[in-house]
């Protein structure tokens, strides 16, 4: 097989051509695009490219929500030679305009006019970019320069189809294939060099552990700016062959869920929490013979996958139960979720917590938690189906060396791992050693060589008394109650740990209605900080008594990308809420010897 993405693609398109690519929602209906169109459009796209001037080793920004221009644009860019990247549509102008010009961009494709004005507020102090591209779905802009999409793909007359061929021929291994530019939880983005080595060598290996094929399917909602949902919508169905289907918008993904049924189903923790918010609530609404019934398929569930998790044959009489168990409940709760087909259900971009994969096993739907950075592709290590260990992120995958350095980092090796950072010798010098990714995370293994992580270099808490405290178990306990979306633990250089809780913003809204609370005074209402404070205590039984959170304090509106709290990928930003919340940080350290 080609080394490169653009090559399998054509290489696909010649052994599968009428097999289905990918699908998108038209008029209401689910339309099919086959590989053979799929492998016209980017030719179609790549030449329009080159028509307009884009060189090998230049890079072409995306600005828009997951459909499939984004994937063609993307896939063009590599196969004539230069670097796609993507930016989170949540960017604000400033920010976008710090890619369009960090990058060099001459040409940016955007979804719509919200984001076009993001590139015109700057395009003046952008000298390189030239044209920029508006999705189809977009009106006709004014602007000489912004092309719409069928303006640009008549340029595509212009070039002859062996000229785009000859690009795609010219295409080196170790040669720069897509920029990444990471979320910025710490600073401006950086933007991460991956090569078409990277993405076909992941791409193989992503093959592997999934076991995905041509009859499997894919739902692609998650931000393609981010490696997982890129590998997942584009570099892995073109080397396996599975088909694509676009979500109309993030508000209609769990529509879309139980429309498509996907057989493989890729969530980070956000999406696994709140469907674990919502199954949990209606199991709790079960009373009487129902209540029973779900408890026992539950616990049939839990034991028949420790037996698959280690490989083990079921037992006789727990093959018996767990066949009842599907057809009273499992198959119930799955075809109400849409994930009745689904084969493969995967975690990873954050940490899970382990209550939940638990949960979601006892009714068999075995999350599986993934690990990895995009600075070695995407995959790291992964539970593999009968060696998985719930709470673990997996043993690592073929192909990549995984090792613990003494004060606990995690370091890896092998060609997954990427090529440094663009224009930035300094920081691919502080993380790349010796071929050694170095990720920044903490982790151990256990005596079976799977992998845990610990929490992160950067986060770890010194407390006044000097104890050091990765905060990420704790907070991922405090996240398990399903009125929390976000915790962050506080307590660097103080007493004692503090927490600051940030709301669920559907099911706080149902708790202060049953409560008879306003929602405007929720943060403050007796009976939900009762309810919180009872929870916390709870949590902190798991944990050393100095990893207790001692105080607690609600903040009045969810965390979001929009109010900068949340990464595009929806991690937390430490230092934005630290920093936003210095106040009533203070006042829970208030008389505390501060």
């Amino acid at each position: 097989m080609s080394t490169t993405i653009p090559s399998r693609l054509f290489e696909r398109a010649k052994k599968t051509p009428q097999d289905a690519a990918y699908y998108e929602k038209v008029a209401g209906q689910w339309k099919m695009f086959t590989w053979a169109t799929y492998a016209d459009q980017v030719k179609d796209c790549g030449r329009a490219l080159m028509a307009l001037g884009f060189s090998p080793g230049q890079t072409a920004c995306i600005l828009g929500n997951n459909c499939p221009q984004w994937v063609l644009f993307d896939v063009a860019t590599m196969a004539v030679g230069g670097a796609p990247a993507g930016i989170y549509v949540t960017s604000s102008p400033s920010e976008v305009a710090y890619i369009l010009k960090h990058s060099e961009c001459p040409i940016a494709l955007v979804e719509d006019f919200g984001q076009l004005n993001k590139v015109l507020e700057h395009w003046e102090s952008l000298p390189a970019l030239k044209h920029v591209v508006l999705m189809p779905k977009a009106p006709k802009h004014t602007d000489e320069r912004v092309l719409s999409w069928d303006e640009f793909i008549g340029h595509a007359a212009g070039v002859g189809e062996s000229l785009f061929f000859a690009r795609v021929s010219d295409l080196k291994p170790t040669e720069l294939a897509t920029l990444i530019y990471t979320s910025g939880t710490t600073g401006p983005p950086k933007g991460v060099m991956l090569t078409h080595e990277n993405l076909a060598f992941t791409a193989d290996i992503a093959g592997q552990i999934t076991g995905a094929s041509s009859g499997d399917s894919e739902l692609s909602y998650l931000p393609l700016s981010h490696i997982a949902e890129q590998n997942l919508t584009i570099h892995v169905p073109i080397t396996q062959g599975y088909t694509v289907y676009f979500a109309e918008s993030l508000e209609k993904v769990r529509e879309n869920i139980s429309e498509v049924r996907p057989t493989v189903m890729f969530g980070v923790p956000r999406i696994w929490e709140k469907m674990y918010a919502g199954v949990k609530t209606k199991l709790a609404g079960a009373t009487g013979v129902k209540a029973a019934l779900a408890q026992w398929a539950m616990n049939v569930g839990r034991n028949v996958h420790r037996y698959l998790n280690e490989s083990k044959p079921l037992p006789l009489a727990l093959q018996i139960q767990y066949k009842l168990a599907d057809r009273l409940i499992y198959s119930k709760v799955k075809a109400a979720m849409g994930l009745d087909r689904c084969t493969l259900a995967v975690s990873g971009a954050a940490p899970i917590s382990q209550e939940i994969i638990e949960f979601f096993a006892g009714l068999d739907i075995v999350i599986r938690e993934i690990y990895g950075q995009s600075e070695d592709t995407g995959p790291t290590t992964f539970n593999f189906p009968g060696r998985t260990r719930f709470g673990s992120v997996g043993v690592p995958v073929p192909g990549v060396d995984v090792h613990i350095a003494d004060d606990g980092e995690i370091l890896v090796r092998g060609k997954n791992v990427f090529a440094g950072y663009y224009k930035d010798p300094e920081a691919t010098a502080e993380t790349l050693h010796d071929g050694w990714l170095h990720s920044g995370d903490l982790g151990r293994f256990d005596e079976q060589g799977f992998l845990y992580i610990t929490g992160r270099k950067k986060d770890i808490i010194i407390t006044a008394g000097g104890k050091n405290i990765a905060p990420k178990n704790i907070e991922a306990a405090l996240k398990n109650h399903p009125l929390i979306g976000e915790a962050v633990v506080i307590g660097d250089r103080r007493p004692f740990l503090s927490a600051l809780i940030s709301l669920d913003p559907e099911l706080s809204l149902r708790f202060a209605a049953d409560h008879g609370v306003d929602p405007s005074t929720l943060a403050t209402a007796s009976a939900l900080l009762a309810e919180l404070n009872n929870w916390v205590e709870q949590v902190n039984k798991e944990f050393a008594r100095v990893e207790w959170v001692r105080k607690f304090h609600v903040v009045s509106r969810p965390f979001s990308t929009e109010t900068g709290e949340l990464t595009p990928s929806l991690k937390v930003k430490r230092s934005v809420v630290n920093s936003k919340y210095a106040k009533e940080i203070d006042q829970m350290y208030h008389g505390e010897g501060q």
